[in-house]
């Protein structure tokens, strides 16, 4: 018996019994779609925060102005002294590891150009800004040391802004009214998209620090250069750890904070916070993925069950194929590939069914799903392995009988 011959024996003993051969498939149909379902919301997930990773920009870091405690009652976050822009200089010029730091300050806003008007988020900052978060400019220039150091008005807007305010139109050299202060965009910046908490990176409007605070702000020149917060930069290659480390003693130094005392602020690595993010994502994937591969072995269990039902049906078959010159490797071969056939069409149904289970999760839950050719086929793989494992003992079985033995089967 050559290989074709056993496969179409093999089809044509699981079409004898179609029902029960798609009953005994179910569990391997569900395995396989499950399977693929759930690397696909999984990987989905992983490809969300590493694009959340890749917006934020790498090895960032993010100092703000910590908590105090009057009266026995912690006031919050911010509420305790506040940080300067001689801070972030010291921490760029002092801090080895710190490739630039750079002060910002942050408010709402109602943003005019012409007759239409948009309310965003204004941030007050250097260009080292966009050096810390990795933001090209898709347009026009940055701000200019003069402009910088002389409350110049000008601005950079992100891509909603220019959206809403200008629609098709180019946005460089317009002028918008901030807060009545007229200011004019020389550059629009690159798009960003959505950061971890789903809000929209791209709809906001960035001065020069030195305009929000005299010109936005209404500051005076004799007041501390108060910030909201700074960016930190940390070089390629080194380490995080330290850098923390010394951004906190440096600070400590400034702030006079003596040994044991609450910190003034706080220091958050934020990429080691998306990366835990992205490793629980895969921890997840993986545990799902364990939990629907139950569902294949279960399948399997049943490919057994049923190849072993198979083989005491049609002991009398086996019996007449030895009798006339069938080999044991040749009846060992047509059960192994009837459960092989039924895990290969249970996984190809399978396959079709996650496919559509993972556009419904995509469309209808609204999630990020990444449905890869690799899952497709680890799946696929996996499905054949368990027709291979659950229906070798069987086939085997089968290949063992005796020929008189099975003639004489009723």
């Amino acid at each position: 018996m050559n290989f074709v011959a056993a496969v179409r024996s093999a089809w044509r003993a699981l079409s004898a019994n179609a029902l029960r051969s798609m009953l005994t498939m179910l569990g391997i149909i569900i395995g396989v779609a499950a399977v693929i379902t759930m690397i696909a919301v999984g990987a989905g997930a992983t490809a969300r925060v590493q694009e959340q990773m890749k917006a934020l920009g790498s090895n960032i870091m993010l100092v703000i102005p910590g908590s105090i405690t009057a009266g026995g009652a912690r006031l919050g976050a911010q509420s305790g002294q506040g940080l300067t822009e001689e801070d972030a200089l010291a921490i760029a010029l002092e801090v080895p590891q710190v490739q630039v730091a750079a002060p910002s300050s942050r408010t709402g806003i109602q943003v005019v150009a012409g007759n239409t008007n948009w309310s965003t988020s204004l941030f007050g900052t250097t260009n080292d800004y966009l050096e810390a978060r990795d933001w090209p400019l898709a347009a026009g220039r940055a701000f200019e040391a003069s402009e910088m150091q002389g409350s110049a008005k000008v601005a950079l807007i992100g891509q909603t802004v220019a959206r809403e305010l200008f629609g098709d139109m180019d946005p460089i050299d317009q002028v918008i009214r901030l807060r009545s202060v007229p200011v004019t965009v020389v550059g629009l910046l690159d798009r960003k998209g959505q950061n971890a908490m789903g809000q929209d990176q791209d709809d906001v409007v960035i001065v020069p620090i030195s305009t929000y605070r005299n010109r936005i702000q209404g500051g005076g020149s004799g007041r501390l250069k108060r910030v909201g917060s700074i960016s930190v930069k940390v070089r390629e290659g080194e380490s995080m750890k330290e850098a923390e480390e010394g951004i906190r003693a440096l600070l400590r130094q400034r702030f006079r904070v003596q040994p044991g005392a609450d910190e003034p602020f706080t220091v958050r690595n934020l990429t080691e916070i998306l990366q835990a993010q992205e490793a629980s994502s895969r921890i997840m994937t993986l545990l799902l993925s364990a939990v629907a591969g139950v569902s294949l072995v279960v399948g399997g269990i049943g490919i057994m069950n049923i190849m072993l039902v198979s083989v005491t049906e049609r002991t009398r078959e086996i019996g007449l194929r030895m009798a006339v010159g069938a080999r044991g490797r040749d009846i060992l071969a047509q059960f192994l590939i009837e459960a092989v056939t039924l895990s290969l069409l249970g996984g190809a149904i399978g396959v079709l069914l996650g496919a559509v289970a993972t556009w419904a999760v995509a469309a209808f839950a609204g999630w990020q799903v990444s449905m890869t050719l690799h899952s497709v086929a680890l799946a696929a793989g996996f499905s054949a392995l368990v027709g291979v494992f659950f229906g070798f003992y069987p086939a085997r079985r089968a290949s063992r009988l005796l020929p008189i033995q099975a003639l004489r089967h009723e």
